[in-house]
């Protein structure tokens, strides 16, 4: 099939009512593949953020960690993934498990060091007087540190999302469900036209993904950068 016609053929499928209904349609493959994606980033966000406060606020172990998570971010997630699938009991449901960790894994070193380094850029001024005024550590954490923080995170949690989104794809070759298996079961007849939509549905979730955690990362930000961005 020349381009012309895959472009053709994934434009007739996207545009065909069928293509979005039933247990195989569009609509269910981009709920399950959300679904996925969110499971995995949920518990990214909690290792992660818990890891870099403990980092950002404290100083230590730093270098190990970040170093622990430069190692996380190079791992072969193809190559990981079947490793997993071969030491972990078969099975849909259990299939589930091997994915979820390879995901977690690639998105909790953006989470981690984005909040390591939102904690670390936090002025200090504004901890002292925090401490001053006789707040506890925790308040300083919780009312100083992390509202400050928070557009940094946020920008790590959307780097995680947005690799997480696009990797996500991989669970199908465990047999599960979401827009890999466009790709996947495609790629088997070289039906190029469904591999093309697929694809283009994933990086149309992306751009959605991105322009939201965007608006967010604005609206968290402090008003006096929100005033210099806006000029």
């Amino acid at each position: 099939m020349n381009e012309s016609g895959a472009f053709s053929q994934a434009w007739q499928w996207l545009t065909t009512a069928s293509s979005w209904q039933g247990e195989n349609g569009i609509w269910n493959r981009i709920a399950e593949h959300l679904g996925y994606s969110a499971l995995a980033t949920v518990i990214a966000v909690a290792l992660g953020v818990g890891l870099g406060i403990a980092v950002g606020h404290t100083g230590r172990g730093r270098v190990a960690v970040l170093g622990v998570s430069g190692v996380l971010r190079a791992m072969p997630t193809l190559g990981l993934l079947t490793f997993l699938a071969l030491v972990i009991p078969s099975g849909i449901t259990v299939a589930l498990i091997p994915a979820t960790i390879v995901l977690v894994l690639l998105a909790v070193p953006p989470v981690l060091a984005a909040t390591a380094a939102g904690f670390e850029a936090v002025n200090r001024d504004a901890i002292d007087a925090a401490t001053a005024m006789g707040f506890s550590t925790r308040q300083v954490i919780g009312e100083v540190e992390l509202p400050l923080a928070l557009p940094v995170i946020i920008g790590g949690i959307r780097s995680a999302w947005l690799q997480v989104l696009a990797t996500a794809t991989v669970a199908a070759y465990l047999g599960l469900g979401g827009l890999g298996r466009y790709l996947l079961d495609a790629l088997a007849v070289r039906n190029y036209g469904i591999m093309l939509a697929g694809a283009a549905i994933i990086a149309a979730l992306s751009f959605l993904s991105d322009g939201v955690f965007a608006l967010l990362e604005r609206l968290l930000a402090p008003a006096g950068q929100r005033g210099k961005e806006a000029r």
